[in-house]
């Protein structure tokens, strides 16, 4: 019989998150998803739970917020550890303007989530999996974490973070059975443009008009392959793109 794994997912109410926990779910895992829309957060978990009937446990708080990253840690019960698989999500771009004219306030929600939120998470969370001599901690990226492209700045730094952090992670839990990986995906047609854009949802649909996107569905289905290899093997980074998209610049698009 195949072992219940206990699968941690920050970001879970939208997007790759949800279609993540309701894969694991699907194969049987428990669950612990984390979000700041606390209603969000309810209404995934009763849908997953209901639908698969698996143990589903939600933390609402900011990953941004150290303490409350603590506070809600602490309060995991014994039976949903250890935690086998961390999948740091939460992440956004915000705003898209020339970094002469950006937003200092989107500039700050950027590093707060994307690499403060991800370093909070993981610093609490994987001396736990090196206590028990494995774990999996699988680390969102971007194609922005490759390359930067015209206005994107802020956020293809901070993506450039994440690709840092995951490579320096990796050596650091070498030797430990702890597993490091980062899915790097292209556009995926998410909430991720909306956010982008400040809820401009014609902004946000041309985003993807013309061509076929990802979906946070297709994402899903990596990040549980990579945690269904042989113990002995660790994807370590994974770039991922629709068959219409190059990388950050190139994107082919019918319209009329």
């Amino acid at each position: 019989m195949k072992k219940v794994k206990n699968v941690l997912i920050t970001g879970a109410t939208a997007g790759i998150g949800q279609a993540t926990a309701e894969l694991f779910a699907s194969h049987g895992h428990a669950l612990i998803l984390t979000g700041r829309r606390a209603e969000r957060l309810e209404e995934t978990a009763k849908k997953i739970s209901e639908e698969y009937g698996t143990l589903v446990l939600t933390l609402n708080f900011d990953i941004r917020d150290l303490e409350a990253c603590k506070a809600a840690i602490d309060s995991i019960p014994d039976t949903s550890l250890p935690i086998d698989i961390l999948v740091n999500n939460a992440g956004l771009a915000a705003g898209k303007d020339p970094l002469q004219k950006g937003s200092i306030d989107d500039w700050e929600r950027m590093i707060d989530t994307n690499i403060k939120g991800l370093l909070y998470m993981t610093r609490i969370i994987a001396p736990q999996m090196v206590e028990a001599g494995a774990g999996h901690i699988i680390n969102i990226g971007s194609t922005a974490g490759k390359e930067v492209y015209a206005s994107g700045n802020v956020y293809c730094a901070t993506k450039h973070a994440v690709d840092a952090l995951t490579k320096g992670l990796r050596i650091d839990l070498l030797g430990t059975g702890v597993k490091v990986t980062q899915i790097a995906p292209g556009a995926a047609e998410t909430e991720f443009s909306l956010v982008r854009y400040h809820g401009d949802e014609k902004k946000a649909e041309q985003v993807y008009e013309g061509y076929t996107p990802m979906r946070g569905e297709d994402i899903a289905q990596l990040i549980h392959m990579v945690t269904e290899l042989p113990t002995h093997l660790c994807v370590n980074d994974l770039v991922v793109t629709s068959i219409d998209q190059a990388n950050s610049f190139y994107i082919s698009r019918e319209l009329d």
